[in-house]
Order: structure tokens, then sequence, then C-alpha cells
């Protein structure tokens, strides 16, 4: 326990914890759009899952963060499957606007919120175990701490999306954003990027302009197939 009294181990502490906050506004939309299909009563507890299981999912991925991310096209579908998610959230305003709000299960929640924090920490991780240097014991706690301040952003954008729905399409936009910068940032584009910096921003473009316009087809699409 000799550590806790060093200066570096408190430094390295708040570097995890701002790190964390600074980079998880976007886990903080994909946390508050797949838990507002919900009713309310479970709203909050699939936060909390959502969040708490993120976290440890960060904690084991840090070890393997730097490996992973050097094996060619793993972030290109990293990528893909997140601009799939960005689609399937947004789909779910339809249903939000309709007469009668169709539920959706509290597992699915949490399953599409682990699968979007799996693809987004990648990068954050190895910022966050930078900041640890080695050590565990910080990376868990720093970790920890920012657990309810995720869940206190999450919760926030859930009562906005409520306010404002077009808070909605601007999170799916976000999330396409990531989806992908993920997909350019891949080893085997590596070459193509370094010529082309301008590719960085166009492929994050066009993966927001993706989710948003082909989420938005889906939504008409299914609105015409009503009776």
């Amino acid at each position: 326990m000799d550590y806790l009294q060093t200066a570096d181990f408190w430094i390295g502490l708040v570097k995890i914890v701002w790190i964390n906050i600074i980079l998880s506004g976007d886990n903080a939309v994909v946390i508050a759009m797949a838990a507002r299909s919900l009713p309310a009563a479970q709203q909050k507890k699939a936060v909390i899952f959502g969040s708490g299981a993120a976290v440890v999912l960060r904690i084991l991925l840090t070890v393997v963060a730097a490996k992973l991310l050097a094996l060619p096209y793993l972030q290109i579908l990293g990528g893909a499957l997140l601009l799939w998610i960005g689609v399937q959230l947004l789909g779910d305003e339809d249903e939000d606007n309709g007469e009668e709000k169709q539920y959706g299960s509290m597992l699915a929640a949490v399953r599409t919120i682990l699968l979007a924090d799996l693809v987004m920490s990648l990068d954050n991780v190895i910022a966050v175990a930078a900041a640890a240097q080695g050590s565990m014991v910080l990376l868990i706690l720093g970790l920890a701490i920012s657990i309810p301040l995720v869940i206190f952003g999450s919760t926030l954008m859930i009562k906005l999306m409520e306010r404002f729905p077009i808070i909605i399409m601007l999170g799916a936009a976000l999330i396409g954003w990531v989806g992908g910068e993920t997909i350019v940032s891949d080893v085997a584009l590596r070459g193509a990027l370094a010529a082309n910096p301008w590719l960085h921003y166009a492929g994050a473009a066009a993966g927001a302009v993706f989710v948003v316009a082909f989420g938005k087809w889906q939504q008409r699409r299914a609105a015409s197939a009503m009776p």
C-alpha cells in the first residue's frame, strides 16, 4: 500500500480518469441509444449493467489491445459492425414515434452496448494503459472510478433524447463517424492514409452519412409496409 503515498500514483490515477472521461463521450451515446428502447423501469438497470460490463471488458482488453490493433482488417470489420449498430439504433426511432411504443429487451440492449464498446475501446485502452504505466491496480481503480461518470452521462443523454428527438439522429451520426474512422484507421490502410491524410475525415464523414441515410431509408421502408 506504500504506492498510495506516492505522487506518481495519484497523478497516474487522475490521468486515467480524465482520459476515460474524454474518450467515453461516444460510448455514453451508444449506451443511451440502446437503453432508450427499454421501459423506464429497466433503463437505469441497462445503463448500470452495460457501463459496468463495458469497463470490465476494457480492463481485459487492455492486455491484448496493442496486439489486436496490429492485425490487418480487424478494424475494418469492427468499423463495419459499428455502422450496422448505428443503423439498427436509428431504426428504433421510428418505433418510438408510433402510437404504441414497442419496447426492446434489456439483454439485447446490454449486448449492443458491449459490442459497440468492444470496437470503440480498442484505441481508448491504449491511452489508458500508457497512463497506468504497467500498474494493474492503477488501471482497475481508474476505470472503476470512471463508471459513475459514464452512467451519469448516459442517463443525461437518455433524458435529452426524450426531450429533443434530433439528438437521436445526431447520436447515430456520431456512431457512424466513429465507425468510418475505425475502418480507415486499419493497419492495412496505413500507407494510403499516410499518403492521403484527408481520407481520415472523409471516411469518418462517409460513415456518418451512411448510417443516417440508410437508417432513414429503413424507417421509410418500414412505414410504407405498415397497413
